[in-house]
């Protein structure tokens, strides 16, 4: 082989290479919530995400085709993961009203509130999926996506929501409602991948945070890019009484056992100044009183289970938790009243969580053919 071949085979490797690493660079860091590795990156970009109109380029993968009641719908996990799953869908309903601040978008053709309202939900989605291909803003697919995923379309709102993050990667909500979407279907690295994006693109941005913040309050699993976007949401938003809760509760779930000590006092210096900054906030009082209970301090327990009655009187947690801290204690009749309320709360919230399925319907809807390159990621 001459030199000149011997170059020329050697490029050719090395492009082949290169093309390699880029196409398999994604998957690798598919469903990972990566360490923050460089401060400088978070930066919020100033730079729109397009200059020029997007288009809706391919069809959707999928038909909605009807709607029906959500009582054959059933859960996933316990009633608490599946009360905040419903509970983080509205939520990214709710980011439809805020302003986009880094997206130079309009809702000009995007059916209104109202509009909705009037419509029965088959006619509304159709009339979102038209607006977004007719406009396709910002704010026209997050509303498509976020009304797929509140009537329980993830598949779709996955697809929509993924689009929509191509179109717009520096939407942070376009993320939040991703991340949200993959977490419905059961996927919690994903969500968390997405979530923790969200909140790199603007580290200011108290949102992405609360969803992280309101996800691994009920998962037992934590990566180490989420401890470390908490800990930088509570270092730049130390007044934000959310901000320190969530820091003081995922600090809390990385004990190697309940009998490691080694974090309680920085747990509870996070929540004692989330309650001074909230005094209402009941879940950190719950904590403390979780805290102070396996430290054996029972009276520092009752008070803070007290408080976090007192505060949310609705939080079946607290009653079932004061309970068993009275039981431990001799007091019975009081650790009975507990139980009863308890229990009359948790029956009750199941009647409203049911309540509400049925009133929201749920779409029927066909996934097309798809070719391996169209799956949502």
């Amino acid at each position: 082989m001459t030199a000149d071949q011997f170059r020329y085979s050697a490029t050719g490797l090395a492009t082949s290479i290169l093309a390699l690493i880029a196409l398999f660079a994604p998957l690798l860091a598919q469903g990972q919530c990566q360490p923050i590795v460089d401060s400088a990156k978070l930066a919020p970009s100033k730079t729109p995400a397009s200059t020029a109109q997007p288009e809706f380029f391919d069809e959707p993968q999928f038909t909605v085709a009807g709607v029906t009641d959500t009582t054959n719908l059933g859960g996933h996990g316990s009633n608490v993961v599946v009360r905040t799953k419903e509970a983080l869908a509205k939520d990214v309903v709710s980011l439809g009203t805020a302003p986009v601040n880094n997206e130079s978008a309009t809702k000009a053709s995007s059916p209104s509130a109202a509009q909705v309202e009037e419509k029965d939900p088959l006619r509304a989605v159709h009339e979102f999926q038209r607006a977004a291909e007719t406009n396709p803003s910002e704010s026209n697919f997050f509303d498509w996506g976020a009304e797929l995923l509140v009537h329980h379309a993830i598949e779709p709102a996955i697809e929509v929501f993924a689009k929509g993050n191509r179109l717009f990667p520096n939407s942070a909500r376009m993320l939040v409602g991703l991340g949200v979407a993959w977490y419905t279907r059961g996927s919690y690295e994903q969500a968390a991948r997405h979530l923790c994006e969200a909140s790199d693109l603007n580290p200011g941005d108290p949102n992405p945070y609360i969803f992280l913040g309101k996800i691994q309050s009920v998962e037992t699993t934590q990566s180490e890019g989420l401890v470390e976007r908490l800990q930088r949401f509570a270092r730049l938003q130390p007044e934000n009484a959310l901000a320190n809760y969530y820091y003081a509760l995922i600090l809390w779930k990385l004990r190697k056992s309940p009998e490691d000590s080694g974090n309680w006092a920085p747990v509870e210096s996070l929540l004692q100044k989330a309650v001074r900054l909230d005094p209402k906030l009941g879940a950190s009082h719950l904590q403390l009183g979780i805290l102070y209970s396996e430290q054996k301090d029972f009276r520092k327990a009752i008070l803070a289970y007290q408080k976090a009655i007192e505060t949310s009187p609705q939080m079946e947690e607290a009653h079932y938790r004061l309970a068993q801290i009275y039981k431990r204690s001799g007091e019975n009749l009081k650790a009975q009243q507990e139980l009863e309320v308890f229990d009359q709360l948790s029956k009750k919230r199941a009647e409203e969580v049911e309540r509400e399925r049925r009133q929201i319907q749920q779409f029927v809807y066909k996934l097309r053919v798809q070719t391996p390159g169209a799956q949502p990621q």
